[in-house]
C-alpha cells in the first residue's frame, strides 16, 4: 500500500470548502485507491495548512494512474489558483 498525502496552503482560507468538494470529487477515480479523506483545517486546533488530502492506493501503479486522470488533472488546475503552497509526502504503509 502508498499513502499520497497533500497539505495547500490557501492564499484565502475562506477557498478551503471549496478546494475540499473539488478534491471530494476525485474519490473512486481510478481502480487501488482504497482509502480517500479530506480535511479542513479546525479553528483551535494547531495547523500549518488550511486543507489535507489523505488517501492510500494499493500500490505505486495506481497512484500513477490516478494523477494524470483528465478530471483530477482539471483540479489540480483550480486548485493551483487558490493555493499559495502544497506540500506533498507518498510513502509505503
Amino acid at each position: 500500500m502508498l499513502r499520497h498525502i497533500v497539505m495547500f496552503t490557501l492564499k484565502d482560507p475562506a477557498n478551503a470548502p471549496k478546494v475540499k468538494a473539488l478534491l471530494d470529487s476525485c474519490k473512486d477515480l481510478v481502480p487501488g485507491m482504497h482509502e480517500f479523506d479530506v480535511g479542513i483545517k479546525t479553528p483551535g486546533l494547531e495547523a500549518s495548512a488550511d486543507v489535507v488530502l489523505v488517501s492510500t492506493f494499493v500500490d505505486a501503479a495506481a497512484l500513477a494512474a490516478y494523477q494524470p486522470h483528465p478530471h483530477h488533472q482539471g483540479v489540480v488546475a483550480q486548485i493551483k489558483d487558490m493555493a499559495s503552497g502544497r506540500q506533498v509526502l507518498d510513502y509505503l504503509v
